[in-house]
């Protein structure tokens, strides 16, 4: 079966941090794609962050 897993950064976590850690669980053989984006985010006051979002696509066993 294929599986899309997304990872999106918060204020407390990173995801390329929670990505590498997801990755390691895998075998090289089940990772079919990685795709990586990153938007800007506005907070209450006006302030601006930038946010990465990361699709892991990979191949289950079951």
């Amino acid at each position: 079966m294929i599986q899309v897993k997304e990872f999106l950064d918060t204020e407390s976590s990173h995801a390329v941090k929670k990505v590498n850690d997801f990755l390691a669980t895998l075998r090289e053989d089940q990772v079919i794609n990685v795709c990586y984006g990153s938007y800007t985010k506005t907070g209450a006051h006006g302030a601006q962050h930038q946010r990465t979002a990361i699709l892991v696509v990979y191949r289950t066993d079951g």
